[in-house]
C-alpha cells in the first residue's frame, strides 16, 4: 500500500524551491525574497537551462478516492516576472544611406519617431545576404555554424552549406516558446531548405518546427507581391483578393500581425509575445503602386554622385557618421552619371523612384504595426528592435536594372531596349522590377561595394534602431558599439531574463557566438565585439580590435562569375576606429598588421566552419539538391494527383536540362473545359499546360519569351490523355528543346524553343490542376483552375 504525506506549507516552498517552483502564495514568494537579498540564492522558477521544462509539481494530496484527496492545478512554464514583449522587425535589402532617419533620401517618417523615441545603432553588422543573416538573427549562432554559409537555392551537401539549421542551435523562438512566451513569426522564411517545403515535410524546419506557434509568410528569399507564394504554418493559402482589387502581401501581413497581437492582448494580457516581422521588402521584386511611385517623380534626377553627396552631408550634419568620415569614391563599375545617355537616365531615376515608392510604403505599413504596438496594455514593456535590412543595398538588378530580376540571377544580362519597351509594367504585377548597380552603391553611402560583398561594409553595415521605453531613455546621439546581426539573441534572452540553455529537447546546445549588448541600452560607452569574421561566396572580412582584413572576390550582378584563384585575391587593411567608412587602405603601409589578421580570419574560419570556400554562382543553381525526404532513389517517373500544389522548385521534378514527357489523364466536357493542368513558375519564367475552351495549349516562358505550341481541335468530351514531349536538343545547360503535343497518341501541334531556362524558373511553385501564384502566362489570370476532372499527372524524365 502506498502512503502519502501530506506537507506543511513552509514544506511546499521547500519542495517547490528545489524543483524551481514556488506553492501560489504570494506572501510566501515574498519571504523567500527577502530572505534572498540577505543570503544569495538562485532565483525562484523552473530550471530554465534545459528545455522544455515539465509542469510544476503537483502540490496537493492524492487518496484513493476524490473525497479523501486535494486537487491542485499543475502550472505551464511562466516566463520571469516583467519579461517584456519583443517585437524584431527586418527588412530586406537596404542600404545605409537610404532611409531619412540615417541621412537617406527616401523619407521614412515611422522610423524616424521610432529612433526618436529610442537609440540609433550606426555600427551594426549583417553577414552581407538575407538567409544567412536571418539564420545568425534566429540562433545566435555564425551563418556557417548552424548550417547557412549561403542561401537555400544554392545549397551543397557540406554541412555549413546545407541550409539545414541543426538541432543543437535552437532559436529564440523555441527559447522563448518553451519559457512561456507567444511566438509569432510573420513574411520572409528563408531558412527551410526548399525541398523540404512540400506536403511532405519534414516541417521541424519550417517555423512552426522551429519554435514559433504561428507562421504566415513564404518560404524562399523572395515573393511576388501581387501573387505570393504564402503560407499559414504548414498550409498553403490564397489572397483574399486580387491585385486590381487593391491586394499587397506588405498590407495582408501587417494586417495578420495587427489582428493576432491585439487578439492575443485580449485573451491574455499578461502574456509576453516575440514577433519576428520579416517583410518582403525592400527585396525585389519592388512591387508598389503608381500612386506611391508618383511620389517620387524627379527626385533622382540629379544621379548617384549627387546623391551619396548629399547623404553623406546628412548623416554627418545628423551625427550619424563621426566628423572626418570620408566619403568613398566611385568605383569603376558604376558609370558617372554624367556618361549616361538620356534613355538610360530615364530608365535609371523610373526603377529608383520606383523604389523609393515601395519603401515609403513599406514604412508606412510598418508604421501602422508600430502604432498598434502603442495601443497595447503594455506597451511601455515592449522591446523593438528594428533592423534596417538583412544586407546592404542590392545591385543583383545588374549595371542597368531590369524588370524580370529572376532572370539576372540565372546570370542572363537583360537588353535595356527590351526594359524600356515595357517600363509601363513598372511596379506591377506583369513586372519584376530592381534597380541598376549605381543606386545600389548610392544606397550604400559613404560606404563601398553592396549585398554580397561581406568583405565591405557596404555589404555588411546596416542601421539598427531600438526602442523600449520603459528601460531606454531617448538619446539622439547614435551608438556606436560593434554590434553582429549573432548578437540579437542574447540581447533578447537577457532583456526576458531568461538563460540560454544547454540542452534543447535532450540535445547539446553550441554555444553562442554573440554577447547581449543590453548594457549600451543605457550606457553610451557600451564598446561591443572585439572580434567577428565576414564570408559570403569568399568575400572575406575580419574584424579585430578596431582592424579590418578585407578581401573582395566576387561580383553581385555576375552569378555566371566563379573566379576561382583564392590566392591572387587583393586584401586589404582598414583602422575602423579612425576610418569609419573604409576609405584608407593600409595595406602597402603596414604589411605585417595585415598578415596578422589573415592568419586570424583562418583561424576564425576553422572555427566556425567556414570552409571550404566557394565561389560559384548561378553554377550552383543546377548542382544537384536533395530529393524530397520519402522519395525513392534514382527515381525517374513522377505522379501526381489534383491538390498536389505549391510544390518548391527543387522538390519538383527535373525538369531542365533534358528531356521528359507529360502524360495526363483528364475527363472533359469539349469546349466547356478549361483550365491549368501543370503550372510551374511564374511571370519571370515556367511552363503550363492547359485548355483554352476544350483546345490544348502549351507555353513555355523564357524570361518573358514565350513559345506557346497550341492544337487546332478541341479535345473530345470524355476521357482523354493529354501530353506533352519535351526534346531536349542541348549539349550545355540551357539549350534548345522540341515540343511535340499530343491528344489520344496523336500529335496535335509542334514547336522549336531556341533557348530554356537553365537554373530556376523564380519565385513560384509547381502544380497540378490550377497555377497558384502567379501566373506563367497572362493568357489566362491565376489560378485558372481545371474545370474539367483530371485522373493525374505523369511526368517521365530522362
Amino acid at each position: 500500500m502506498r502512503t502519502r504525506t501530506v506537507l506543511t506549507a513552509a514544506a511546499l516552498v521547500a519542495v517547490g524551491a528545489l524543483f524551481g517552483w514556488v506553492t501560489a502564495s504570494g506572501r510566501l514568494v515574498d519571504t523567500f525574497a527577502q530572505n534572498k537579498q540577505a543570503e544569495p540564492q538562485p532565483a525562484p522558477g523552473p530550471d530554465r537551462s534545459k528545455l522544455p521544462i515539465p509542469l510544476s509539481p503537483f502540490d496537493g494530496k492524492i487518496g484513493k478516492t476524490y473525497k479523501e484527496s486535494e486537487a491542485a492545478w499543475q502550472k505551464p512554464p511562466a516566463p520571469p516576472e516583467g519579461a517584456p514583449n519583443v517585437v524584431v522587425i527586418l527588412l530586406d535589402d537596404v542600404g545605409f544611406g537610404q532611409t531619412s532617419t540615417f541621412g537617406g533620401l527616401i523619407p521614412t517618417p515611422n522610423l524616424d519617431k521610432l529612433a526618436a523615441q529610442g537609440l540609433k545603432y550606426n555600427r551594426f553588422h549583417t553577414t552581407a545576404v538575407c538567409g544567412p543573416t536571418r539564420a545568425a538573427l534566429l540562433t545566435g549562432r555564425n551563418h556557417h555554424e548552424c548550417g547557412n554559409g549561403f542561401l537555400m537555392e544554392w545549397a551543397t551537401g557540406f554541412p555549413n552549406y546545407s541550409t539545414m539549421i541543426p538541432k543543437s542551435t535552437a532559436t529564440v523562438g523555441e527559447v522563448l516558446r518553451d519559457n512561456g512566451y507567444a511566438t509569432w513569426w510573420f513574411g520572409k522564411n528563408h531558412n527551410t531548405p526548399d525541398w523540404e517545403t512540400t506536403v511532405a515535410g519534414p516541417f521541424d524546419r519550417w517555423p512552426t518546427g522551429m519554435g514559433f506557434d504561428y507562421f504566415y509568410g513564404f518560404n524562399a528569399g523572395e515573393t511576388h507581391q501581387y501573387y505570393p507564394v504564402a503560407f499559414e504554418n504548414t498550409t498553403p493559402v490564397e489572397p483574399n483578393k486580387s491585385p486590381e482589387a487593391g491586394y499587397h502581401f506588405m498590407t495582408d501581413m501587417t494586417d495578420r500581425a495587427v489582428a493576432r497581437m491585439k487578439s492575443s492582448k485580449s485573451v491574455a494580457p499578461g502574456k509576453p509575445f516575440f514577433m519576428y516581422f520579416a517583410p518582403g521588402a525592400m527585396h525585389a521584386p519592388h512591387h508598389v503602386t503608381a500612386e506611391w511611385r508618383k511620389k517620387f517623380a524627379g527626385k533622382f534626377d540629379m544621379g548617384w554622385e549627387k546623391y551619396r553627396e548629399t547623404v553623406y552631408k546628412n548623416q554627418l550634419d545628423k551625427g550619424i557618421i563621426p566628423a572626418g568620415t570620408k566619403l568613398t569614391p566611385r568605383p569603376d563599375w558604376v558609370p558617372a552619371w554624367e556618361t549616361v545617355d538620356d534613355q538610360k537616365k530615364k530608365l535609371y531615376t523610373a526603377l529608383m523612384e520606383n523604389f523609393a515608392g515601395y519603401f515609403a510604403f513599406t514604412d508606412h505599413e510598418v508604421g501602422r504595426l508600430l502604432d498598434a504596438v502603442k495601443e497595447l496594455p503594455d506597451a511601455d514593456n515592449t522591446l523593438v528592435m528594428y533592423i534596417v535590412g538583412d544586407n546592404g543595398a542590392s545591385a543583383e538588378g545588374g549595371p542597368d536594372g531590369t524588370l524580370d530580376e529572376i532572370k539576372n540571377l540565372n546570370g542572363i544580362p537583360t537588353d535595356i531596349k527590351d526594359t524600356l519597351a515595357n517600363l509601363n509594367k513598372l511596379g506591377g504585377p506583369e513586372s519584376e522590377p530592381h534597380y541598376p548597380v549605381g543606386w545600389a552603391w548610392a544606397g550604400n553611402t559613404p560606404f563601398q561595394w553592396t549585398k554580397q560583398v561581406a568583405s565591405h561594409l557596404g555589404g555588411s553595415r546596416n542601421p539598427m534602431v531600438v526602442s523600449w521605453p520603459a528601460k531606454i531613455k531617448p538619446d539622439d546621439k547614435p551608438r556606436d558599439a560593434f554590434l553582429h546581426v549573432v548578437d540579437v539573441l542574447p540581447t533578447i534572452l537577457e532583456a526576458a531574463k531568461v538563460p540560454m540553455p544547454d540542452t534543447v529537447n535532450g540535445i547539446k546546445q553550441k554555444p553562442l557566438a554573440g554577447k547581449s549588448f543590453l548594457g549600451s541600452f543605457t550606457d553610451p560607452s557600451f564598446k561591443g565585439r572585439t572580434e567577428q569574421y565576414f564570408e559570403i561566396l569568399s568575400n572575406r572580412s575580419i574584424y579585430v580590435d578596431g582592424w579590418k582584413a578585407n578581401a573582395q572576390h566576387t561580383l553581385p550582378w555576375r552569378q555566371d562569375l566563379a573566379p576561382g584563384n583564392w590566392d591572387k585575391d587583393k586584401w586589404e587593411l582598414y583602422h575602423l576606429d579612425e576610418d569609419f567608412s573604409e576609405a584608407n587602405d593600409l595595406a602597402q603601409k603596414m604589411p605585417d598588421k595585415l598578415k596578422e589578421l589573415k592568419a586570424q580570419f583562418d583561424a576564425a574560419a576553422q572555427k566556425h566552419d567556414v570552409y571550404p570556400l566557394d565561389d560559384r554562382g548561378a553554377a550552383r543553381l543546377t548542382s544537384p539538391k536533395p530529393p524530397v525526404p520519402g522519395t525513392l532513389p534514382g527515381v525517374k517517373t513522377f505522379t501526381y494527383y489534383p491538390g498536389a500544389t505549391r510544390i518548391a522548385e527543387n522538390a519538383a521534378p527535373p525538369m531542365k536540362n533534358r528531356s521528359w514527357t507529360l502524360t495526363a489523364k483528364v475527363r472533359t466536357e469539349g469546349e466547356k473545359t478549361e483550365g491549368v493542368i501543370l503550372g510551374f513558375g511564374g511571370v519571370a519564367a515556367g511552363l503550363s499546360l492547359y485548355l483554352d475552351k476544350g483546345v490544348p495549349v502549351f507555353d513555355y516562358n523564357f524570361f518573358e519569351k514565350h513559345t506557346v505550341v497550341k492544337g487546332k481541335e478541341i479535345v473530345a468530351a470524355g476521357e482523354a490523355t493529354v501530353e506533352v514531349v519535351f526534346d531536349y536538343q542541348g549539349e550545355k545547360p540551357g539549350g534548345p528543346a522540341a515540343i511535340t503535343l499530343k491528344v489520344n497518341g496523336k500529335s496535335v501541334a509542334e514547336g522549336k524553343i531556341p533557348i530554356t531556362v537553365a537554373g530556376r524558373f523564380g519565385i513560384d511553385t509547381f502544380g497540378v490542376g490550377e497555377d497558384t501564384g502567379q501566373p506563367v502566362t497572362n493568357a489566362y489570370k491565376s489560378p485558372f483552375k481545371f474545370n474539367g476532372t483530371i485522373e493525374k499527372v505523369t511526368i517521365t524524365v530522362k
